[in-house]
């Protein structure tokens, strides 16, 4: 079969399978980075014509949908979170014209597209806050946080902003503080204020009219505050420091008790789900940050059905080995909290580092063992129960690059350096070809962020022919999940296995699977007496050995089987 047929048969197989309006409940999501996924213009930044470009590469991955990171209209202090304007497009990603094109093909394609929208504060030079900060009476004065000073002058309280320093900002021309979350340029929305709730429907209206099936919601936990201003406590000393949350981050020297993930918080998903339940089919990806106990958090923003859909966290994104017990912990979590809404089972996005760089200091240091590792955890996270995410250029196994300092971009990074090195490391462009200039991303001279020589030889070009690549494991793993309906609709229960395998089965009316996961670096046996009608599933290119009723599972291994009833069915 030719690449276009098996293109094509793809895309009608994600047609078929996405009619159901609870498509996203089992979705595998690839996030876009526009900045780094590919430059159409020659500016050496990419653009949304240049996702239209690559359209086929993403298609043929075999995801459902592809979440796009900003590309609104922005200063980009913060790299498009910054918006001066929630429905115009930003000159340097292209046009609203190029945007609907990219949207067609997509969906021609079979892929739905979700959006980011960035709802907890917009940029300063938004009209909106330009208009609020002019006096204290005008119509949009109480749209933003806005608290008079102590009697000696300064700010409110002791919040900091997540990006270093108070959360508190003097307006000179309108002598008050307001509150940033973030960057100074970045002031917090009022969602206490009904007039701004609305305006922020409107937008998502705005989208959904165009035809987008989603929106990824940046730090929803903290659209409300203590409206009381409460100091932050001191950090308890045994209080632990949310994954991927660095000992060096002065964020976390307090409890932040008060400046975010307040109770009123998922009082106002209502209205937010009850826009997206006018558009049937439609869904919402909440981005849970920096929250005490990520997993508990982010599964109440998806409690029942007046609340999201979907939510993802920090918890496959700490900096720390992914040990059996560890991993056990978190599927016990998830499967004891997450029983009404679904997890979004997340290893990296644009935020955090690499996850291969994340995990390969702690395996031995050889290529094998860590090309076996990406391959498992690959496997695992197309394997659990709920919907998946992969940031692009995970699948192609790239590590966190090493950015000078003279080259760094992101505002965290540049600001908190040497102790915080910041997001550009997770940031560099796609490399596309090994040996094309800038690796195919850009022909312009120099791409907006270096792309580095260890990238190279994982290119997209250098992984298409391999068949063992890791690139074409994710592709195969993808294919065969799409035909396992114990994937897509079936519950979990974890199996009790002997470290280092992890074990749990997926089952629903037409199929039972059993999936054991090796996590060291040599091979292990294990016992399948107890499921006597075990099959192996050989399409996935796992290899195990079996002996009896005893399989050999080899180093950073899976076993994937199917358990068939006494009558020989699955």
């Amino acid at each position: 079969m030719s690449a276009q047929s098996t293109l094509n048969l793809q895309s009608k197989t994600r047609s078929l399978n996405q009619k159901s309006n609870n498509w996203w409940r089992s979705a595998v999501i690839y996030q876009v980075y526009p900045r780094s996924f590919m430059d159409s213009s020659g500016d050496g930044i990419g653009d949304l014509n240049g996702i239209l470009q690559k359209l086929d590469y993403i298609a043929s991955l075999g995801v459902d949908a592809v979440w796009i990171s900003p590309f609104f209209k922005s200063p980009m202090k913060d790299f498009g979170y910054d918006i001066s304007d929630y429905c115009a497009i930003e000159p340097m990603f292209g046009t609203m014209e190029n945007f609907k094109d990219l949207l067609k093909e997509a969906h021609d394609r079979g892929l739905k597209v979700l959006i980011d929208q960035v709802w907890n504060h917009t940029s300063d030079q938004h009209s909106w806050f330009q208009e609020s900060r002019s006096s204290r009476d005008n119509p949009k004065a109480d749209w933003y946080v806005w608290a008079d000073p102590k009697d000696d002058g300064t700010p409110p309280n002791n919040w900091l902003a997540t990006f270093g320093g108070s959360a508190w900002t003097w307006d000179a021309q309108r002598q008050q503080y307001y509150l940033h979350s973030f960057l100074i340029e970045q002031p917090d929305l009022n969602w206490y204020n009904p007039e701004v709730v609305e305006a922020i429907l409107d937008v998502g209206r705005f989208w959904l009219d165009m035809g987008v099936d989603g929106f990824r919601l940046d730090v929803v936990n903290f659209f409300m505050y203590d409206r009381q201003l409460r100091d932050n406590p001191p950090r308890p000393k045994d209080m632990p420091r949310p994954a991927g949350a660095g000992a060096n981050d002065p964020f976390f020297s307090n409890w932040n008790k008060y400046n975010f993930c307040q109770p009123e918080n998922i009082e106002i998903l209502e209205p937010i789900r009850k826009l997206m339940d006018e558009y049937p089919g439609r869904t919402t990806l909440a981005e849970i940050s920096s929250a005490e106990d990520t997993i508990l958090t982010s599964s109440e923003y998806v409690r029942g059905e007046n609340r999201l859909h979907m939510a993802y966290n920090s918890a496959l994104m700490h900096d720390s080995p992914l040990t059996c017990d560890r991993l056990r912990e978190m599927i016990e979590r998830v499967e004891t909290y997450f029983q009404e809404g679904i997890i979004c089972w997340t290893g990296g996005t644009h935020d955090f580092p690499r996850l291969k760089s994340r995990w390969r200091k702690f395996l031995i240091d050889d290529e094998f063992t860590h090309e076996a590792f990406d391959h498992m955890f690959a496997a695992l996270l197309l394997s659990l129960r709920g919907s998946c995410c992969i940031y692009q250029g995970d699948e192609l196994g790239l590590t966190e690059a090493t950015i000078p300092f003279e080259k760094m971009q992101d505002p965290f990074g540049i600001k908190g350096y040497p102790d915080i090195l910041g997001r550009d490391g997770a940031r560099t462009p796609m490399p596309w070809q090994q040996d094309a200039h800038n690796a195919g991303f850009t022909k312009a001279v120099e791409s907006w962020l270096p792309i580095p020589d260890e990238h190279l030889p994982h290119a997209v070009d250098q992984q298409e022919h391999e068949p063992m690549s890791l690139l074409n494991k994710y592709r195969r793993l993808m294919d065969w999940r799409k035909k396992q309906p114990a994937l897509l609709k079936g519950n979990l229960t974890l199996v009790d296995t002997p470290e280092p395998l992890v074990g749990f089965t997926r089952k629903c009316d037409e199929q039972h699977l059993l999936c054991l996961f090796n996590l060291s670096p040599i091979a292990v046996h294990y016992n399948l007496s107890a499921y006597p009608n075990c099959v192996a599933a050989d399409e996935t290119d796992f290899v195990s050995r079996q002996y009896d009723h005893t399989i050999e599972i080899a180093s950073y291994g899976v076993f994937f089987g199917t358990l068939l009833s006494e009558s020989g069915n699955r």
